[in-house]
């Protein structure tokens, strides 16, 4: 249940707060009020200390200097405030231990579904991110009725972008065909973004558009959790890319590609998509592509230390574990060479590879490899917003945005690791946690 906690009152008295007009028929907003001891706002590279937000309605309306002297406000005196986070690489139907059989997704029902997704959005909000960017569903449109269910206020749960189903290749790494299960025995509904060619790929695009994708995934290169094929091959041609993308372009939607080797990487953006996935064994060509077409690149470098152990424990298949084996450190020196070159590098877990919740597990590995405290978090607050398109909504705690916001205690500049315990959660002005 979600708590409103501060006061009520009409907007046409938002300045005493206690005027009345019954006789005049006013839309009621509510007013939040939380002062934060300290605030990253997502833009700045310096924290600020002693701040008060002003939420009326669901969106920012003041940022103010001092503490309230009156009134009712949330206290996070000890805490750091920082904007709800953003991840754009999530599976908000898929958990973790589906990854022991595939074979899974053949039958669970869409309302089985969209249970799942209603959990895991609740645990990813609890977390602290207030927005995520589902990339993709076997069960193509579940993600969709989350979201919507979402905004309807049905359950708590994030901002939800959804991308509808894979556009992928007949075998290729969206495409969910098992060793040993026959193909005329999966439902129509796990394959409908298979397509072949640049006139099949345009089709499936624009199904997905019409069916209320906020933007589309496709399969450039194999992926590392699939049977068949190699991560670093190219699948999808560059015609084939290309027609995706001038559909979700004219449609006003981004496109981005999930993409491990170097020349679906390339190929990828010469197409003209606006992100790539993973980008594992990007080369010094791909990285300065990305950096002159202004792509960005969502890598989750914490994901291959997951796999590996709780992987092999599990029993994930073998070949999972040995395409993780082949690129996880390759990825993560990727990582360093790209954010070095200035390649926009946005956050993005590929949840649930590992458990939803544990998101923030990849900010010290972000550290690690080469970026400062203050540059992971832009990556996932402004940075990321840029590159979802929602820039004017999320991402930053300014006046206008949404009064998403989330409160740790301590420095998350000193320590990254404090962004692993959320203790506040705030979206559109109510409190999740």
């Amino acid at each position: 249940m979600t708590q409103r906690f501060l006061l009520f009152c009409s907007s046409l008295a938002l300045a005493g707060c206690g005027d009345s007009t019954p006789d005049v028929e006013a839309t009621v907003a509510s007013q939040t009020t939380v002062f934060c001891g300290a605030l990253i706002d997502g833009i700045s590279n310096s924290p600020t200390i002693d701040k008060t937000i002003s939420i009326v309605g669901s969106r920012i309306v003041s940022i103010t200097e001092g503490k309230p002297t009156s009134g009712d406000f949330l206290d996070l005196s000890e805490h750091t405030c920082l904007p709800g986070l953003i991840d754009t690489h999530t599976h908000i139907m898929d958990n973790a231990g589906d990854t022991v059989d595939l074979s899974v997704y053949y039958h669970r029902t869409p309302a089985e579904e969209l249970e799942i997704a209603k959990e895991n959005a609740a645990v990813t909000l609890a977390a602290g991110f207030t927005t995520i960017r589902n990339l993709g569903a076997y069960g193509g449109w579940g993600a969709r009725e989350a979201r919507d269910a979402v905004n309807r206020g049905d359950f708590p749960g994030p901002r939800i972008q959804t991308s509808g189903f894979y556009l992928t290749i007949a075998g290729g790494g969206g495409d969910l065909v098992i060793p040993g299960y026959p193909e005329e025995d999966i439902p129509a509904r796990i394959r409908l973004g298979v397509a072949s060619g640049p006139d099949e790929f345009r089709e499936k695009a624009q199904a997905a558009v019409d069916g209320g994708a906020d933007v589309l995934k496709v399969l450039a290169s194999g992926a590392v959790l699939a049977f068949g094929g190699v991560p670093g091959a190219p699948e999808m041609t560059q015609e084939e890319l290309t027609a995706v993308v001038e559909v979700g372009h004219a449609a006003g939607i981004k496109i981005t590609a999930h993409a491990h080797g170097a020349q679906s990487i390339k190929d990828a953006i010469r197409a003209g998509v606006d992100s790539i996935e993973h980008a594992s064994l990007a080369d010094d060509e791909a990285i300065a592509l990305a950096v002159e077409h202004n792509v960005a690149f969502s890598m989750d470098v914490y994901n291959g230390s997951y796999i590996a152990t709780v992987g092999r424990e599990e029993g994930w298949p073998e070949e999972f574990i040995r395409k993780n084996d082949e690129t996880t450190e390759a990825q993560r020196q990727a990582f360093t060479k790209a954010h070095a070159a200035g390649v926009p590098i946005i956050f993005g877990t590929d949840a649930a590879v590992y458990p939803h919740g544990d998101n923030a597990l990849m900010f010290p590995i972000m550290v690690e490899r080469g970026m400062t405290p203050m540059e992971s978090i832009q990556a996932a607050t402004s940075v990321a917003a840029e590159f979802i398109g929602w820039a004017d909504d999320v991402g930053a705690l300014v006046e206008g945005r949404y009064g998403d916001l989330i409160a740790v205690k301590g420095d998350p500049l000193e320590d990254i690791s404090i962004l692993q315990k959320v203790d506040v959660v705030v979206k559109g002005g109510e409190r999740y946690q």
